[in-house]
């Protein structure tokens, strides 16, 4: 029996219906990521699972004795409490938060939490990491994960993707962060117009059948718009053809037109350019040993930024990483002139238009219009690119529509808030960028827009991100710290910076020492005279390419019969064999890749001592 069954569910909060006569089933085990547009109901309905809202119609139906827990986006405050106590209070009904200290401590243990210490005094790592124990400590058969990863770092981020890879329960989770996605979810469910749509297999897949089923259905409506035309235009013919009308075809008629008026267009794309000011020179921000500090609980200074160097250029795209609190902000501020250094010297270079993102969003007044927030109430046109442009049309740009745009800004969701940023960040001309922790709360469209645009951009970026993903796709280079006011450059993004990170700590991982048995070994190895593969190592060697070849075939089928719309109707039973098949092939992969290296690193050894 499925853990959980939604069966006709319909619900709406006073506008056009979040869920329309939909449906979704979840099975044991499952790690289902739900997505959709900014707006579009997903954590409404993450709410309404956990019992939190009733449906307007329809079912929503546990399987009996299932436990649910739910992780919202925001981090309730809980004055006083300790972390042992804000866990605690996820145990069920009935369970001694005494009796069961041990589950709440052995969380602690896992999450790397201090169970005494005060839950407000953290940080919002800490915070996510104990609601999330709050959660868990019930174990539950479904838990349902609102943007887990929102003010995570990088390595918290990588431990909770570890932690639910091995969590054996079920998963329903809504999260921006692509990477994270890409490494959990073993289906897509997407949240579009009412609907809630399957895509078994992974998000690429997804991607890809998405884009070809949202084709058709706009060559399908193109062609019922076709047809409805013709025959408006042939209920609006003289007297004569009224007088031989087809009263059927009348009715037919009104079908199509009510048809037409109830379909729900596709939520737009945002629509943006950014405003590029006049080039800056050549070097944007030299920096020479510049050094800061804070004090620390015992009044000791505490390195943050020390002796660092670097020269930005313009068009050069710099990425920040590090832990929560290791001064990525700080160094912005102290390469943007805003903060004095201890030591060293930071100059800028000419002609500098800096536009700059804030992570916590204080530049917008909550009392504020949408309308007014983008101008700050002194125009009602901005300059984009040097054209003028309604305020009201700018905003229409960002999927703001009149009636949003008049309301108060703070009534705006969290994806409306980021928008409205972004819209007054691109109407101010720049031609460097600074964007601290801009990802948050973006649906996924709109990053791979904002991807697109700051590739496109002339000018400079500084950003600071945990999106792996986001990283990688934008910056050409990384400062990363790595603790003790150590902040060192790296060619590349997220993945080239681990790379090499990793290339360093082997290489000054001591090699051990040969024992006299091993070099005896190795002596009797050289005496043999070998000096190429033997038969069965190179038969094995020249097989393995086409070995490699047919089991990733066999991987692309899978995966395009996953993707068929039809495929989860075959019952949990075909799933499971599928997705075991999957698993099994991504292991026999690896395996044969290594073994290939493996070879192939021993072939050329044994050829290099040859010659």
């Amino acid at each position: 029996m499925p853990v959980l069954t939604l069966h006709d569910v319909s619900l709406s909060l006073g506008g056009p219906r979040l869920l329309d006569r939909t449906g979704l089933v979840l099975d044991d085990g499952e790690r289902v990521c739900l997505v959709g547009r900014n707006g579009t109901g997903k954590s409404t309905l993450l709410r309404m699972i956990a019992g939190q809202v009733a449906p307007d119609d329809g079912e929503v139906r546990l399987r009996s004795g299932a436990r649910v827990a739910y992780l919202t986006q925001a981090a309730p405050e809980a004055p006083g409490q300790s972390v042992f106590d804000v866990i605690a209070e996820g145990l069920p009904e009935g369970f001694d938060r005494h009796t069961n200290a041990h589950r709440v401590e052995a969380l602690c243990s896992q999450m790397d939490l201090d169970p005494q210490a005060r839950y407000d005094d953290g940080s919002g790592g800490m915070k996510r990491r104990a609601r999330l124990a709050r959660a868990l400590v019930a174990e539950p058969d479904l838990l349902l994960l609102d943007e887990p990863t929102n003010h995570l770092d990088l390595d918290a981020i990588t431990w909770l993707e570890g932690f639910l890879q091995r969590w054996g329960g079920t998963l329903l989770f809504v999260t921006h962060d692509r990477a994270f996605l890409r490494a959990l979810a073993t289906r897509i469910v997407e949240l579009d117009r009412g609907a809630l749509k399957s895509y078994p297999g992974n998000y690429d897949t997804f991607l890809q059948r998405r884009d070809e089923l949202l084709e058709i259905e706009a060559r399908e409506q193109a062609q019922f718009d076709k047809k409805l035309a013709e025959e408006e235009a042939w209920i609006r013919r003289g007297i004569k053809a009224r007088r031989t009308r087809n009263e059927g075809r009348v009715r037919a008629l009104k079908a199509m037109r009510d048809e037409r008026a109830a379909r729900r267009e596709t939520v737009g794309e945002v629509q943006a350019e950014i405003s590029t000011a006049g080039r800056s020179g050549k070097r944007v921000i030299v920096a020479k040993d510049i050094a800061y500090a804070w004090p620390d609980a015992t009044g000791e200074a505490l390195p943050v930024v020390g002796g660092f160097t670097t020269t930005i250029q313009r068009g050069d795209k710099v990425g920040l990483i590090g832990p929560n609190g290791a001064g990525k902000t700080t160094l912005l501020r102290l390469l943007l002139g805003t903060l004095e250094p201890e030591n060293g010297t930071v100059t800028h270079g000419t002609n500098l238009e800096v536009a700059y993102f804030d992570q916590h969003r204080d530049v917008l007044d909550d009392t504020m219009t949408v309308e007014q927030a983008v101008t700050d109430g002194m125009t009602d046109t901005v300059q984009v690119n040097g054209q003028p442009v309604h305020v009201m049309s700018y905003l229409k740009r960002f999927l703001f529509d009149p009636k949003r745009a008049r309301e108060s800004v703070g009534v705006l969701s969290g994806g409306e808030r980021a928008r409205l940023l972004l819209a007054r960040l691109f109407s101010r001309a720049s031609n460097v960028l600074v964007l601290d922790e801009p990802t948050n709360d973006l649906d996924l469209e709109t990053l791979d827009l904002l991807e697109d645009l700051l590739g496109e951009y002339p000018g400079t970026v500084l950003l600071v991100s945990h999106d792996r993903a986001f990283l990688d796709n934008v910056v050409s280079s990384t400062f990363a710290f790595e603790g003790n006011g150590v902040v060192n450059e790296y060619v590349g993004g997220y993945g080239d910076w681990k790379r090499q990170t990793q290339r360093q700590a082997q290489a000054l991982t001591p090699k051990p020492k040969a024992t006299p048995s091993s070099a005896g070994a190795s002596n009797r190895k050289s005496r043999s005279g070998k000096t190429k593969l033997s038969y069965k190592e190179q038969r094995e060697l020249d097989a393995l390419p086409g070995h490699i070849e047919a089991l990733e075939a066999e991987q692309a089928e899978i995966h395009t019969a996953m993707a068929q719309p039809d495929f989860h109707t075959r019952g949990p039973h075909a799933y499971e064999t599928t997705q075991k098949r999957l698993n099994e092939l991504a292991a026999e992969l690896e395996s044969a890749y290594e073994r290939w290296d493996e070879l192939e690193t021993l072939r050329a050894e044994l050829e290099a001592a040859r010659v």
